[in-house]
């Protein structure tokens, strides 16, 4: 089953090989879900997929670590829309106010004194992301990660964006 297209694609799948870090064993599973033909963040595909247990669910959202998070990180949590949407439009009034409410627990839970919180949504060609299907990151550095004690290798939280 193929995805809806956007105006800027034809058809597509609900993930983007493009975007999957090429040499990485993440490349490998994103190979996978296309030639699965599935949405991987979908809730009936999710445990197939993507082994980090749920932490929370709400009525719109569910919350579990990423299973392959970015380097330098202390948290990196995805918060997934249950229902298969992509794009930001798509979001209802209630589901903005519980993804609020749950970003605000998790901070206060997870003690994360400083983030990002990054929400991908539409074509995976303008947003870097591997999967086409709407969520949030939550991440938080590690200052005290071996690479940052290094300022000539100090790498940050790289994500790629577009």
């Amino acid at each position: 089953m193929k995805a809806q297209s956007s105006k800027h694609k034809t058809p597509k799948n609900f993930v983007d090989l493009n975007n999957a870090r090429p040499g990485h064993s993440y490349h490998s599973v994103i190979s996978n879900i296309v030639k699965d033909g599935v949405c991987p963040f979908c809730p009936d595909k999710l445990a197939k997929y993507h082994k980090n247990p749920i932490e929370m669910k709400g009525k719109f959202w569910l919350v579990t670590k990423n299973m392959y998070p970015y380097t330098a990180v202390k948290h990196h949590l995805l918060l997934i829309h249950k229902k298969h949407i992509e794009h930001i439009s798509e979001i209802t009034k209630d589901a903005w106010l519980e993804l609020q409410r749950t970003i605000k627990k998790l901070s206060k839970q997870k003690n994360v004194q400083g983030g990002s919180l990054m929400l991908r949504f539409g074509d995976t060609h303008f947003t870097g992301a591997s999967v086409n299907h709407l969520h949030a990151h939550i991440i938080q550095s590690d200052p005290d990660h071996k690479e940052y004690k290094n300022p000539k290798t100090m790498p940050g939280v790289i994500a790629r964006v577009g």
